[in-house]
């Protein structure tokens, strides 16, 4: 593709004249952000009619299921694909392996029943992963400092088809266990699920972002030492790519680049190596700043927002996993 051409130069060329007007840059414009781009996070806890505000992530709370079904809801009716369920486990049903996580009547199970019964025109994606659920806050099985690959991939693959058989749209894997993709492809299948979508966490980098998201599931302060030997180096990107490719062959059908906007390199990398549905998180750290410096006035709060979300439509993303897709989904609904 040509960008540039001699014969075309200024003053025959006046790049400006197409930014004259609001309808004229309206019609140029090369990347819009629109409702069905957007996926709404949800924290859920146990009992009934309860908000609790997450203060390191001002204005997100968790929610009852009951108040979640509500919210569920309001993002169907606002045009909202898909939401994603987060679990905020009671630190009573913790324990060294997770094992809350495979029983049938745990809080995510029914919270996946009750947004299915009540909301059945919207999708529902949950993680699986074992950090919720263990006592060290650790995604996978721990013995003697080491996270155990294989042993883990075992309860994930249970804890995926006990979140099928509720009624979860899509599987999202997000431990980053090497071979969990053909395993959880395999053991869905084998259930009966072959319909159940998943969308891996292929490039989740080991970030100093996530603090906020940890705050909201009670685990921050449980992390025993840190996830580096299975989330990825931020230093890396080539690393990513093989990831992706591996993750891919495995049977995955959606990619989930995690964090957002410090990794839109590897989103746009891995967008035009792949061309596969390519999500990106922007993930609390990213909310937090952006909230802050809002309230600060440092920020102007509508464009600053949409500014953030069209970056990474800019850099190849199919959707948006964001906290602030309620608000940007009225505003949308609004032009």
């Amino acid at each position: 593709m040509i960008y540039f051409n001699s014969n075309r130069s200024f003053p025959k060329v006046r790049m400006r004249r197409n930014r004259k007007s609001n309808w004229s840059r309206r019609l140029v414009s090369e990347n819009n952000l629109n409702v069905s781009d957007l996926i709404m996070p949800l924290f859920v806890i146990e009992g009934s009619n309860i908000t609790q505000p997450i203060l390191t992530m001002p204005g997100i709370n968790r929610n009852s299921v009951d108040r979640v079904v509500d919210k569920a809801k309001f993002c169907s009716d606002m045009g909202i694909p898909a939401v994603a369920l987060f679990p905020v486990i009671d630190q009573s049903l913790k324990s060294d392996d997770g094992s809350e996580s495979v029983k049938a009547n745990n809080l995510i199970c029914k919270a996946i029943k009750s947004v299915k019964k009540s909301v059945p025109t919207i999708g529902i994606m949950c993680d699986v992963a074992l950090d919720p659920y263990t006592s060290h806050g650790h995604d996978g099985i721990l013995k003697d400092n080491e996270i155990l690959n294989d042993k883990t991939v075992d309860i994930l693959c249970r804890q995926a088809v006990l979140q099928a058989d509720a009624g979860c749209d899509i599987i999202a894997p997000s431990d980053m266990m090497d071979g969990r993709i053909g395993r959880v492809r395999n053991s869905l299948d084998g259930e009966g699920f072959q319909n159940t979508q998943i969308m891996s966490y292929a490039a989740k980098y080991s970030s100093s972002f996530y603090g906020p998201f940890r705050d909201a599931l009670g685990s921050a302060d449980r992390l025993k030492g840190d996830k580096k030997t299975y989330q990825m180096d931020p230093k890396n990107s080539q690393e990513a790519l093989h990831e992706v490719a591996l993750d891919i062959s495995e049977g995955a059908d959606m990619i989930m680049i995690k964090p957002g906007l410090p990794y839109l390199d590897i989103l746009f990398q891995v967008k035009s190596l792949f061309n596969v549905p390519t999500f990106a998180y922007q993930v609390s750290g990213e909310y937090s700043m952006l909230v802050n410096a809002i309230k600060n006035k440092l920020l102007p709060k509508k464009d600053s927002v949409y500014e953030s979300l069209i970056a990474f439509k800019r850099a190849g993303a199919n959707g948006i996993i964001t906290y602030f897709a309620e608000e940007v989904a009225e505003q949308l609904s609004k032009r």
